[in-house]
C-alpha cells in the first residue's frame, strides 16, 4: 500500500514562515495529484492546495503559500508565508495514487500541526 508521513508542522509567530513537507512512500506506480488540506477544531477538513496539472489554492492562502512537488521523491511541500492567526489547523497530506496496474486510490497522512501564535 501506500504511506504518506508529514513533516515540518510547529510554532510560529504571526507573520512568520514555515514550510511543511509530506513524502509517499510504498508500492506507487503514479501519483496523480497532491495537496494539502486542513482542519481547525470545530471546523470542517478544507482545501488548502493542490496540485496537479495546475495549482488551485484556498482563497485566504492565495499569495501567501506555495505548493511545489518533488516527483523524483514522491514529495510534495507548502511554503507558509505571512502566517495569520486564522491559520493554525492540523494540516493534512492528500495524494491520489496509481498503487497497481489497475487500482487508484486516495490517502490521507495523520497530519501535522501549525500553531500560530506570540
Amino acid at each position: 500500500q501506500v504511506q504518506l508521513v508529514e513533516s515540518g508542522g510547529g510554532l510560529v509567530q504571526p507573520g512568520g514562515s514555515l514550510r511543511v513537507s509530506c513524502a509517499a512512500s510504498g508500492s506507487i506506480i503514479k501519483i496523480y495529484s497532491m495537496g494539502w488540506y486542513r482542519q481547525a477544531p470545530g471546523k470542517q477538513r478544507e482545501l488548502v492546495a493542490t496540485l496537479t496539472d495546475g495549482t488551485r489554492y484556498l482563497d485566504s492562502v492565495q499569495g501567501r503559500f506555495s505548493i511545489s512537488r518533488d516527483n523524483a521523491k514522491n514529495t510534495v511541500y507548502l511554503q507558509m508565508n505571512s502566517l495569520k492567526p486564522e491559520d493554525p489547523a492540523v494540516y493534512y497530506c492528500y495524494a491520489d495514487v496509481q498503487f497497481t496496474p489497475f487500482r487508484r486510490g486516495g490517502y490521507w497522512g495523520p497530519g501535522t500541526q501549525v500553531t500560530v501564535s506570540s
